[in-house]
């Protein structure tokens, strides 16, 4: 398997360069939407935290799957009680981050896709 989807240093790596890199140096994005997309990782880190059963210091891209997203997803409606509308915006920066993890590490082309159908 390769390193770039199960070593926790380089999803720290990519989840850090799609905030600095692409957020803030490329697309220039308001500071509202930083604090948005930065709010919707911490709830999800913190889900796949109790999900997976490890510290988000030892999650990897392959902890990330389509099956943790969607259930992230009915979790912020179910347990959260977030709008449809939340719970849409949430998956926008979801969705975004996978579009640069499918441009920035080839490996995870295929889980990427599986999380954007």
């Amino acid at each position: 398997m390769n390193s770039l989807l199960t070593d926790p240093t380089e999803f720290a790596g990519l989840l850090q360069n799609f905030f600095v890199d692409r957020l803030l140096q490329q697309k220039n994005v308001s500071p509202q939407t930083i604090k948005a997309y930065r709010d919707t990782f911490r709830l999800l880190l913190n889900y796949a935290e109790h999900q997976k059963g490890k510290p988000p210091t030892k999650l990897t891209l392959n902890d990330f799957d389509a099956t943790l997203i969607l259930d992230f997803l009915g979790h912020l409606e179910t347990e959260r009680h977030n709008t449809i509308r939340s719970r849409n915006a949430r998956f926008a920066a979801i969705r975004a981050f996978t579009k640069y993890i499918s441009l920035q590490c080839p490996p995870a082309l295929q889980l990427a896709q599986q999380i954007l159908v």
